[in-house]
C-alpha cells in the first residue's frame, strides 16, 4: 500500500524551502562564474566539471526538503547517443538528467542564454538555443544543428511539451524533436516522473517526498513518420506520469 510523506507545518515548509533557494541562487552565480573559465578546456570534462552543480543541488534539495527519489529502468539507458525525451513539470527533472545520463545537448529558448549567471552556464556546454518565434525555420535550425551534435558523440534532450506543464494538466507533444530523430535515425530514451508534485512549477515551496522516475527502453525512429514516433513517446510516457502522479493527490 502506498503510504504518502507527512507534511510538516507551513512554517517548516517554508524555513526549508527558503534555506534551500538561497544556496539555490549563491550556488548559481559562483558555478556560473567558474564555468565560464572551463572554456578552455575538453569539451567532456567541461561538462563533468558543470554538471557538478545541478548534482550539489539534488542533494542539497535532499538535505533541506527532504526530497529524495528513485530510478527504474537505468538498464535501458543506451551506450550509444540517442534523444532523450521527458515530461517536464518542474525544474528538478533538468538537474537529474543532466547529473545522471551522459553528456546532454540542451535544446532550448534563445532567451534562456541572456539571463544572467544562469545563461553563462548553459551556454559554456553548447545547448542547442533556438528562436520559438521562427516556426519552420526552427525545426530547421535544429535538425542542422543536431546532426552535428550527434556527430560529436553527444546526446541530445527535448522536454517535447515545450514548457512546465503543471501537475494534472496536459499539452500536446511537438513533433519537432520527432524530426530530428527519424532524420538523424537514432532512438529516443523516454523518460516519465513525477518531480512537480514536490517542486512544483513556478512555486517557491517544496514538499518532502521521493521523486519517481521511470525510463523506458528506446523508441526506434528508422522508417518511422515523425507524427507516428511523437504518438509513440507520448504513449508511453503519459499514462506512466499520470499513475505517479495520483499517488499524491488529494
Amino acid at each position: 500500500m502506498e503510504t504518502k510523506t507527512e507534511i510538516p507545518s507551513p512554517v517548516i515548509l517554508y524555513l526549508r524551502s527558503l534555506l534551500f533557494s538561497v544556496w539555490f541562487v549563491v550556488s548559481l552565480m559562483g558555478y556560473a562564474i567558474f564555468a565560464v573559465f572551463t572554456f578552455p578546456l575538453p569539451y567532456n570534462t567541461r561538462y563533468r566539471l558543470i554538471v557538478g552543480w545541478p548534482r550539489m543541488i539534488i542533494w542539497w534539495l535532499k538535505i533541506t526538503c527532504k526530497i529524495n527519489y528513485e530510478v527504474k529502468g537505468m538498464e535501458n539507458v543506451p551506450k550509444t547517443p540517442c534523444m532523450v525525451m521527458s515530461n517536464h513539470q518542474s525544474t528538478w527533472e533538468t538537474m537529474f538528467l543532466a547529473s545522471t545520463l551522459p553528456p546532454l545537448v540542451w535544446v532550448v529558448k534563445r532567451e534562456l542564454l541572456w539571463v544572467p549567471f544562469f545563461g553563462w552556464g548553459l551556454a559554456v556546454v553548447q545547448p542547442i538555443a533556438l528562436n520559438r518565434g521562427a516556426g519552420r525555420k526552427a525545426v530547421e535550425q535544429l535538425a542542422g544543428m543536431a546532426k552535428n551534435r550527434l556527430q560529436l558523440g553527444r546526446w541530445l534532450i527535448i522536454f517535447p511539451e515545450g514548457t512546465r506543464v503543471p501537475v494534472g494538466k496536459k499539452r500536446p507533444y511537438k513533433v519537432g524533436g520527432a524530426v530530428v530523430a527519424a532524420s538523424n535515425e537514432v532512438p529516443i530514451l523516454p523518460v516519465a516522473h513525477n518531480a512537480g508534485c514536490f517542486w512544483p512549477r513556478k512555486q517557491f515551496l517544496k514538499y518532502p517526498g521521493t521523486v519517481e522516475v521511470e525510463i523506458g527502453e528506446p523508441i526506434g525512429t528508422k522508417g518511422k513518420q515523425p507524427e507516428d514516433i511523437i504518438k509513440e513517446v507520448q504513449d508511453w510516457i503519459q499514462p506512466r506520469v499520470e499513475k505517479l502522479v495520483s499517488k499524491h493527490l488529494p
